[in-house]
C-alpha cells in the first residue's frame, strides 16, 4: 500500500509538471496541442453522411459567372455589437474577452484544420465549409439573396469554423476532391460537415468531390 501510495504522488507530479510545461507558450502561435477545442455544431454520423451523400444531385459544376461574396451577405448582425464573425470565434475560443463593440480582444483558439493555436484573433479567418463559390456553383446562383445571406451566416448547422486564416486561404473554394485538411484526424469530421451542409441547403456534387467524400466517408 506504501508503495502504491508513493507512486500515485509521483504520478501526480508528473501530471503537474506535464501539465505546466505545456502551458508555456509565444505570443500568436503556440503549442499545437489543442489546448482549445472548435465548438462547431455537430455534423451528422457518417453513416448518415453516407445516406445523405447517395441522395444528393450529382451533376457538372456550374460557371462562376456571375458570382461575388457580395451576393452572400456576410457577416450580418446577430445580436447587439455582435456579428457573424465575432459569434463563431467566442463560440469557438477558450476564455474569449470581447470589447464593448463585441471585437474579440483576447483568448486561444485551436485551428482544427491545421492543428496549430492562436491567441490573436485576427490570425483567424471564419471558414465556410462549403465555400461560398462553390456554393454558387452548385445551385446557389438560382437562390434569393436572402437564402444567400442565410447560407453565409449559418450557425445552425456544421458550416462555418474559426482556422488558420492563412490555411482558409489556401483552401479558397476549393471542394474535398482538391483540398482537405492537413490534419487528417479531423477528415472525417470535415466530409461529414460537408455533405450535412450541402444535404440541408440542397446542393449538387460532381462526381469528383461525391468520390472523394465517399472514400473519406468509408475510413471513417
Amino acid at each position: 500500500m506504501l508503495a502504491a501510495s508513493v507512486y500515485a504522488r509521483r504520478i501526480g507530479r508528473r501530471t503537474t509538471v506535464l501539465a505546466a510545461t505545456a502551458a508555456l507558450s509565444v505570443t500568436g502561435l503556440l503549442a499545437t496541442a489543442p489546448t482549445a477545442q472548435a465548438a462547431m455544431p455537430t455534423p451528422v454520423s457518417a453513416a448518415t453522411a453516407r445516406t445523405y451523400l447517395a441522395s444528393l444531385t450529382v451533376k457538372a459544376e456550374g460557371s462562376s459567372t456571375g458570382y461575388s461574396r457580395d451576393l452572400f451577405p456576410h457577416w450580418i448582425t446577430q445580436s447587439g455589437a455582435c456579428n457573424t464573425r465575432e459569434v463563431v470565434l467566442k463560440r469557438d475560443g477558450v476564455n474569449v474577452v470581447q470589447d464593448s463593440s463585441c471585437a474579440a480582444v483576447s483568448g486561444s483558439w485551436f485551428s482544427e484544420y491545421d492543428g496549430a493555436t492562436w491567441t490573436v484573433a485576427s490570425d483567424l479567418d471564419i471558414d465556410h465549409m462549403v465555400p461560398l463559390a462553390e456554393a454558387w456553383r452548385s445551385g446557389a446562383n438560382s437562390w434569393t439573396t436572402a437564402k444567400r445571406q442565410q447560407f453565409a451566416n449559418d450557425l445552425t448547422r456544421p458550416q462555418l469554423i474559426a482556422v488558420t486564416d492563412n490555411v482558409n486561404q489556401s483552401k479558397g473554394d476549393q471542394d474535398p476532391a482538391e483540398w482537405l485538411p492537413s490534419r487528417t484526424s479531423y477528415r472525417c469530421t470535415y466530409v461529414r460537415a460537408w455533405v450535412h451542409t450541402k444535404y440541408y441547403w440542397g446542393l449538387s456534387v460532381d462526381s469528383a468531390e461525391k468520390s472523394a467524400l465517399q472514400s473519406v466517408l468509408n475510413g471513417c
